[in-house]
């Protein structure tokens, strides 16, 4: 059967708040001396925010307790500045455009909630392309776990086989392989690092694969 429908992982694939994320908790810890590696970060990248503890190895480091509000706060506040300028990843409006006029569907799977996610989409004019979000609220599971895909699948109203995932983490991946849908991995700044195994098909960035060659090979 062919694909009608193509789910849209959000964090680190629609818009690159992946990186933005570890450059802002980087910058916090430069600021302290410490340096943050992307090794200590890769673990948490596709899982909830709260995956990720940033005080403990920095409070070791320094062998003191920190001031976690402010720090929250200081972080928080290079983030918001940094993704305010974020536009969307190179082919994602094409992609958009070409689903739109191949009467594909279109539906995001993430384990952010939904005024993230509806809030940057309307930012940059994409919200009316998706036919549904689905957000944390929806299932309460984050990534690796298949229900936000399933969820999705389910408001789109079509079958697993029917659907192409695109993901930039390997824990999306598995979420999405879990849920019997096609995946294709497009790592960005700071996942390209992961393990892209499970992906059925792995791409530098969407310019590189237009939408009708993937239908194709999907369909194969």
């Amino acid at each position: 059967m062919s694909i009608r429908a193509i789910i849209f992982d959000f964090d680190g694939l629609i818009l690159d708040t992946e990186t933005t994320e570890f450059n802002g908790w980087k910058q916090v810890y430069q600021e302290h001396g410490y340096e943050l590696t992307i090794d200590m970060w890769a673990d948490g990248i596709g899982r909830p925010n709260s995956h990720f503890e940033p005080f403990a190895p920095l409070e070791t480091f320094l062998g003191k307790k920190v001031d976690r509000d402010a720090i929250r706060a200081r972080k928080r506040g290079l983030c918001k500045e940094m993704n305010l300028k974020l536009l969307p990843r190179d082919g994602v409006a094409q992609y958009l455009n070409d689903a739109q006029q191949l009467g594909l569907k279109l539906g995001i799977a993430s384990s952010s909630d939904h005024a993230w996610v509806s809030g940057h989409l309307t930012r940059l004019n994409l919200l009316a392309y998706f036919s549904s979000l689905t957000t944390f609220e929806d299932t309460t599971a984050h990534k690796p776990e298949p229900a936000p895909y399933l969820k999705a699948l389910e408001k789109l109203g079509v079958q697993a086989h029917e659907a192409i995932a695109l993901e930039d983490s390997a824990h999306g991946i598995a979420a999405a392989k879990a849920a019997g849908i096609f995946c294709v991995a497009v790592p960005n700044e700071v996942t390209r690092i992961m393990d892209f195994r499970l992906a059925d098909l792995m791409i530098p960035s969407l310019l590189e694969l237009p939408l009708e060659e993937l239908l194709r090979r999907a369909e194969r």
